[in-house]
């Protein structure tokens, strides 16, 4: 993790409090034992409330089988399948997205897929000043071209006429959307969205792009034989004087029904069971056919009659370790089990093996899914999703392919901003790459982006990399002016409105910078921001907030002002039409009167573990590696060290000497440490030899085309 400055300043310099939160050690240490991990690993997990077994699988393991199955989106067959049919029919298909980083790459990754089917494909996003989503304009423009199927990615859940205009056109439209639906949702062909309301997908906070790379997930399952082929799993084992049936039935991965039947041999026919019509049909999958036959001909007499397929042989085969092992003595050494939250029974582990079995047989129909997690990962770091549940995979896979990405694009980005064949953090692509990609909408040319990331020409990158770099610049600059001429009057709405929100609104305020200025008010104040640029008849605005409000239900309040709405929970954004802007502000102040004031709270910060100074070597950036990707609900780990002297002490900054660089002698290592913003402090809270209590993150530095292992400062104290 490199080291940002801007991050911590006007923070770092504070004194905080200090949390270390107590656990029980008994509990820490059933958790190493049953996962099979060290003693610290287990303490943070445990001190920081991670421990649900299906939470813990995405901290513990990186491997593809973990991620939840696409054909949990409720209409994810039907969008394959009218991809499809796409292809079949040589139609033209249209992709429509966003322009920011999420709504870039997620175009990039469908018109990809497309194309490497050879279906005819163009896309569109909002240029300049247009509007956030799915225009009217482009429907219509895409009708006159003779096109049949728009895809919107990262955008579309709100666009109710521009999509009943398609249908009038003979348009069909699918949406792939992470958008928060509205009560209506838009008449499409089919919607893949995790945030719908009931929906079974199990993850709610996937990016636009993860959720298109989910559908190239499900269009690349749809090339296999297993392909809505539906298949019953089927085991058998003895009880006291009976025996215990168990079924499954699978279609696409996933179990859509289950039966489960106690017999005693003799006493009933298998028409008289509920298996005789479960099993109807059914090609049924088994592990040790004979075991399994000689126990059925036992329950319902030598005559029975039921075709088997056994598993054994071909997962012997692609697993030789497995060969002779019964499915009790599988599932000890499967992982997959160790995260199961109840008991995994015998027809468990047969399901999990014929899914891995699957995956293996079928893997390289899937590279094309892998080689698209570098976007999935860039779009679900810019876009502030939580790296918990699945996401930790997915952006975990997709920084190893940023590592090594054969986009020409990116490379000429990361080359840029110095980035190139060095190990890149989420940090280095949150600070330093996602900005830049950002800038391209921001300054109205979201289409530079999209054509460097689609582009293989060499040449071509490296000029668009530079226009982007000078662009990244101008905004802010742009940023820095604006900010300037707008904080007076954010100063004054504010107290207007009760110290509860804040609303600037400014015909000078430029259409693609609303929403940077938005974050910055609001963590300025500790408020929601709303920023509202004017352009000709209409308003646009932005909203941002944090963890202690939700901004669905302001916007849900002043619905009927807006031409359209949408966003997360905590980033939003709209368009009205000029004339109710005024409007707009009465509804506000209406709707402050049942908010809560945010309260200002100490500040402090959280500590994973306390380490003895023995564990201060080199190889403990290995156990903060372990915990990556960092971001949202997943902070870089903090630890306390105490009784460590300060060897070597010096101020340091371009135009003022605020921050403080230091070399901390922890006895058998000495570690280069920066203190950020805390030039105040020395001489007053510590000063050179002196020995300290310090809190810090640990990360690596480059400098110089050389990289060192780095501690940054929280806080010290004597």
């Amino acid at each position: 993790m490199k080291s940002h400055p801007e991050i911590w300043k006007g923070v770092l310099a504070k004194h905080m409090q200090w949390n270390k939160k107590p656990i029980e050690s008994d509990k820490v240490r059933e958790v190493a034992a049953h996962y099979s991990i060290d003693l610290l690993t287990a303490s943070i997990l445990v001190r920081r409330g991670i421990l649900e077994p299906g939470e813990l699988c995405f901290f513990l393991e990186n491997d593809l089988r973990f991620l939840h199955n696409p054909f949990s989106f409720e209409e994810m067959e039907e969008t394959a399948d009218r991809i499809l049919q796409a292809g079949i029919e040589n139609e033209k298909v249209l992709v429509f997205g966003d322009r920011d980083v999420d709504g870039i790459t997620s175009i990039v990754l469908m018109v990809e897929e497309l194309r490497s089917r050879e279906i005819e494909t163009v896309w569109s996003l909002p240029s300049g000043d247009e509007p956030y989503g799915l225009s009217m304009k482009a429907v219509e423009e895409f009708a006159a071209q003779n096109g049949t199927l728009i895809i919107t990615v990262d955008c579309g859940i709100s666009n109710h006429k521009e999509i009943a205009r398609g249908n009038e056109l003979g348009i069909d439209t699918i949406i792939i959307d992470h958008h928060n639906p509205q009560d209506e949702l838009p008449p499409a062909y089919a919607i893949v969205n995790p945030k719908m309301e009931n929906t079974l997908y199990p993850f709610r906070d996937l990016c636009g792009c993860a959720v298109a790379a989910k559908v190239v997930w499900a269009l690349r399952f749809a090339e296999t034989r297993f392909y809505n082929q539906e298949v019953c799993l089927l085991n058998i084992r003895p009880g006291n004087e009976a025996y215990i049936i168990d079924a499954a039935k699978i279609k696409n991965m996933l179990v859509t029904d289950r039966v489960s039947e106690t017999i005693i041999p003799g006493m009933v026919d298998l028409n008289h069971t509920r298996l005789a019509d479960f099993l109807q049909g059914m090609e049924i999958i088994v592990y040790d056919s004979q075991l399994q036959e000689n126990m059925l001909r036992r329950i319902f007499g030598k005559e029975v009659l039921i075709s088997l397929t056994d598993l054994s042989e071909p997962i012997g085969k692609t697993y030789p370790s497995l060969r002779g092992k019964s499915l009790l003595r599988i599932r000890e050494y499967s992982r997959m089990a160790k995260y199961q939250n109840s008991e995994q029974g015998e027809l468990d582990t047969l399901l999990n093996l014929f899914t891995t079995w699957v995956l293996h047989k079928t893997k390289d129909v899937f590279q094309p899914f892998i080689d698209n997690l570098d976007l999935v990962a860039l779009g679900t770091l810019a876009d502030l999703m939580p790296l918990v549940d699945e996401n930790r995979i997915l952006v975990k896979k997709g920084m190893e392919g940023l590592q090594k990405t054969n986009r020409p694009g990116l490379n000429g980005l990361l080359m840029q901003q110095g980035l190139y064949g060095k190990k890149v953090s989420t940090t280095d692509i949150a600070w330093q790459i996602s900005p830049l990609i950002n800038a391209t909408g921001r300054m109205g040319v979201p289409e530079k982006a999209v054509e460097l990331l689609l582009s293989r020409e060499e040449e071509s990158c490296k000029d668009l990399s530079e226009e982007i770099v000078s662009l990244n610049k101008q905004r802010k600059k742009l940023g820095e002016e604006t900010w300037e001429r707008i904080r007076p009057a954010a100063q004054k709405s504010y107290e207007e409105l009760g110290e509860k929100i804040l609303l600037v609104g400014d015909s000078s305020i430029h259409r693609g910078i609303t929403g940077i200025l938005a974050s910055r008010l609001a963590k300025y104040f500790n408020a929601p921001a709303v920023v509202v640029s004017f352009m000709d008849d209409k308003a646009v605005g932005s909203l941002r907030s944090n963890k202690n409000f939700k901004l669905p239900e302001l916007l849900d309040f002043c619905a009927a002002l807006f031409i359209d709405y949408g966003g997360h929970d905590f980033a939003a954004g709209f368009t009205m039409p000029f004339k109710k802007y005024d409007s707009f502000r009465f509804k506000l102040k209406e709707y402050v009167q049942r908010m809560k004031k945010v309260e200002e709270v100490e500040e402090s910060i959280t500590v994973d573990a306390e380490l003895p100074l023995s564990y201060m070597t080199p190889e403990l950036i290995t156990m903060v590696e372990k915990f990556e990707p960092y971001g949202q609900q997943n902070p870089p780990l903090v630890f306390l060290i105490q009784n460590v002297r300060i060897q070597e002490l010096e101020l340091m900054g371009k135009s003022e000497r605020q921050h403080v660089r230091m070399l901390i002698d922890t006895g058998n290592h000495k570690w280069p440490a920066v203190f950020w913003n805390a030039s105040d402090r020395v001489g007053k809270d510590f000063a050179l030899s002196d020995t300290v209590d310090i809190l810090f993150r640990l990360g690596r530095n480059y400098f110089m085309n050389t990289e060192t292992l780095q501690l940054t400062i929280l806080d010290i104290r004597k």
